[in-house]
């Protein structure tokens, strides 16, 4: 599959998506150097991603949470979390609330209290704004990505970092 768009080779592209892409990367690292825990910052991105069908961040977010020291059984189980015994009642917390806020148009009321309450006994305020912020940032790269078409496969950790 060729991707329809090369956001950073095309010339023609470049400079709209070179000024547009640099501030939106730029929300991604502000996230990843949040209090937000890196495994549920994969967790989340990862989840979000399979969601959104988004191949390439799938690729990225296993192979970057698998060279952290990820436990292979907890990637394989991120799209079964509910049913999984593998992750923490935080890291639940946090992949249901990406769900909903992922699944905005299909929940058609968002994030409930419920969902919220859960995440906010586990997460300060500031790894809260980070976890909205990462759904959000997740989501608007996913489509980027899906409507594009941008393949999967050839990525390698940290390669964007």
């Amino acid at each position: 599959m060729d991707a329809r768009l090369d956001y950073f080779a095309d010339p023609a592209a470049d400079r709209t998506a070179g000024r547009a892409l640099k501030h939106l990367m730029a929300t991604g690292r502000a996230v990843k150097d949040s209090p937000l825990p890196a495994a549920t910052q994969e967790l989340v991105a990862l989840r979000v991603s399979q969601i959104n069908g988004c191949a390439v961040c799938v690729d990225m977010h296993t192979k970057d949470a698998d060279a952290a020291g990820e436990a292979p059984v907890r990637l394989h189980l991120v799209a079964v979390w509910r049913e999984a015994t593998v992750f923490t009642e935080a890291e639940r917390a946090a992949l249901e609330l990406a769900e909903q806020g992922t699944r905005i148009a299909d929940a058609a009321g968002g994030v409930t209290d419920e969902v919220w309450a859960r995440a906010a006994a586990h997460y300060d305020e500031e790894q809260l704004t980070a976890l909205v912020i990462l759904v959000s940032f997740m989501n608007t790269v996913n489509r980027l990505n899906v409507i594009t078409r941008q393949p999967a496969g050839d990525y390698r950790p940290g390669q964007f970092h």
